[in-house]
């Protein structure tokens, strides 16, 4: 009521509110394209406002209709004609890669090499503008090509009971015929069926090829066999798994280079899922030693102990890592960490309570460079320097990647 009282008298004083300005939503812009920028879009400025823009890549000149404006200091657009193509510029292989198109794509524009200098570039500016740290970054490539490498897809569902996937930055299900990130002959037996309304399909193609499909959002369905190195284990349908078949072992690899647990020691593995990156600290600690998974996924936690039965050295503690911290630290102060947190990072929380427990190395794997450079400015406050840095192209035509750090003390 006094928000009401205090409108009126300020138009009784001839005070009339400010009028919003235009929107720019639909307008057709004329522009160059500055940097690439996190999220899968490049900036440009156009009459004193920033723009977003997708499908664009830096130093083009493009022509682009605005698709949303909140009357803020910027606005997001899409390209619907490039008049000066960049050399990176390639064709799309997908035909709903462009304006108004599929969300999951933001890089088929871009030739392979092309994308990796766009992610480079990005987590190298994100560590500079959130973490103070200027850093050459390459972003590796993973074997198999930029195609066909998506063993794991999650379709929803439309009103007419086609599967398909989002529309970008919108809940629209576009009716796909196929995927060309997925495995050929993945998708199209799910994709040409009718599923209830609103449901959501899981389909996720095992080491063996076999591909399993499941529903909703519960654990029912087969189990999903993962493999990693020699190890098999029998997954839950829609449990978490690197949806890159290369990435699991290179992980693994980097790990194993880094993370250095003494013979008989002790190390941690935070969100560890079904244990992938412990089997890797089990080896190191040996029999003797202790590496203590923490997940708060219970079923992956079953499926782990399962596949990992054979390895003494390795416990597992149901829970969030939040939770669980404290009491592990009590216990005894760990060699080595191994983080693997969701797209959020690790945080003030979770980082304050790993350097009270004073770790000699910690391993952390990022999918977030945002994320990533702040928790690396976290540390930093707190005497953990940035000793090593790989990231890898995970995620080939859209704009995630993979990143593994290396902190030590000082």
């Amino acid at each position: 009521m006094t928000g009401q009282i205090g409108v009126a008298a300020a138009q009784a004083a001839g005070d009339q509110p400010a009028e919003k300005a235009p929107t720019w939503l639909d307008r057709v812009l004329e522009f160059e394209v500055g940097p690439v920028a996190h999220g899968g879009h490049c900036v440009a400025r156009v009459d004193g406002r920033v723009v977003f823009v997708r499908h664009a890549l830096p130093g083009e000149r493009v022509r682009a209709v605005v698709t949303e404006d909140r009357h803020g200091a910027f606005c997001r657009a899409d390209v619907i004609a490039v008049l000066q193509a960049s050399a990176d510029r390639v064709e799309a292989p997908c035909v709903w890669a462009r304006a108004g198109g599929c969300g999951g794509c933001d890089y088929q524009h871009a030739s392979p090499a092309a994308q990796r200098r766009l992610k480079a570039d990005v987590l190298a500016e994100q560590l500079h503008r959130l973490a103070g740290i200027d850093r050459a970054v390459e972003v590796e490539e993973l074997p198999g090509g930029p195609l066909g490498w998506r063993h794991q897809v999650r379709l929803a569902v439309g009103p007419d009971g086609q599967a398909g996937l989002r529309a970008y930055r919108a809940h629209d299900v576009i009716p796909i015929a196929d995927c060309l990130l997925a495995p050929s002959g993945m998708l199209p037996p799910v994709l040409e069926r009718a599923w209830p309304p609103s449901d959501e399909v899981r389909v996720e193609r095992d080491w063996t090829g076999q591909v399993r499909v499941s529903t909703g959002t519960g654990p029912d369905g087969e189990p999903v066999r993962r493999r990693v190195g020699d190890r098999v284990w029998d997954a839950p349908p829609g449990a978490f798994w690197q949806v890159h078949p290369a990435l699991a072992d290179t992980l693994c690899g980097v790990v194993a280079d880094w993370a250095g647990a003494p013979a008989g020691g002790r190390a941690w593995d935070l969100y560890g899922g079904m244990g992938v990156l412990a089997a890797v600290l089990a080896e190191q600690v040996g029999p003797d030693g202790a590496v203590t998974v923490v997940e708060s996924d219970r079923r992956a936690v079953a499926a782990g102990r399962a596949a990992m039965a054979d390895l003494p050295a390795v416990r597992w503690r149901s829970g969030r890592v939040e939770r669980v911290l404290a009491e592990l630290t009590e216990a005894g102060r760990p060699d080595v960490v191994v983080a693997d947190p969701p797209r959020k990072g690790l945080g003030r929380a979770v980082v304050d309570g790993l350097v009270a427990a004073a770790p000699d190395r910690l391993v952390h794997v990022a999918c977030d460079p945002a994320a990533l450079a702040r928790d690396v400015a976290l540390f930093a406050e707190r005497g953990y320097r940035l000793a090593e840095l790989r990231a890898f192209d995970a995620f080939p035509m859209t704009h995630h990647l993979e990143a593994v750090a290396l902190f030590v003390t000082e």
